[in-house]
């Protein structure tokens, strides 16, 4: 399958594979790290909490579709700086995910389970097809994980920390596969019924936070959101 200009598609490399994947957050971003993010890797999971975590996993995967709205923040350590992006988002479980940037620049990015499309205004579209490439298929699927609470894959893939209060919930992973560990140091979950915000920590001492709102859960999705999660 080639790519609407006709060139041969662009494989993403073996190695730093996981950067590629998560070309996702390039045009997003996120807080500093603070002492109480910290907090969640004294509590790893265990039998005391171990019921309350498959529970709060159940909560958040009953719901294979999922649109809001979201807003990221990335600090770049190195350059002092901070880069702002906010939009709307979906996260089909069978599919994978869309997150349609607004600000500051339009921008949509397909995730799928082998490919990924960044499309801009006036039909510019970046493809990077990773068919048949297992550890691109397997790093969507550890992606897809974290933001819809698959209970297996993130134990399978991270140690977890896990604590809750009331209705609210925090949980912290730390990678256990080297490819993840190669970007992310360690990824800090909270919410309630639904995922409110999501903060990445990035090896070279840079950040993401997601801000997760407007949670609504249709039945099925629209034709014109469909033909997001199709590879050109």
């Amino acid at each position: 399958m080639n790519c609407p200009s006709g060139k041969p598609k662009r494989e993403i490399p073996r190695y730093g594979l996981f950067c590629g994947l998560l070309f996702l957050f390039v045009f997003s971003s996120a807080l500093s790290a603070q002492a109480a993010d910290e907090e969640i890797f004294r509590y790893p999971l265990g039998s005391s909490t171990e019921k309350a975590f498959m529970t709060t996993c159940q909560k958040l995967s009953e719901h294979p579709l999922i649109r809001g709205s979201f807003e990221q923040e990335k600090i770049l350590k190195r350059h002092n700086r901070s880069l702002k992006s906010s939009g709307n988002f979906i996260i089909a479980a069978e599919l994978g995910m869309v997150w349609d940037t607004v600000k500051p620049f339009p921008s949509v990015l397909a995730l799928g389970k082998d490919f990924l499309v960044q499309s801009r205004p006036g039909g510019q579209k970046n493809v990077l097809n990773a068919q048949g490439n297992e550890t691109f298929i397997r790093m969507a699927d550890v992606l897809s994980a974290v933001f819809s609470g698959n209970s297996r894959a993130l134990v399978d893939n991270f140690k977890v920390y896990y604590q809750s209060a009331g209705t609210s919930w925090e949980i912290g992973l730390s990678p256990l596969d080297n490819a993840i560990n190669s970007f992310a140091e360690k990824i800090i979950m909270k919410g309630d019924a639904a995922i409110r915000s999501i903060h990445i920590f990035e090896q070279n001492g840079d950040s993401i936070k997601y801000i997760l709102s407007n949670h609504s859960y249709p039945a099925q999705l629209e034709s014109n959101e469909k033909a997001l999660f199709a590879y050109p």
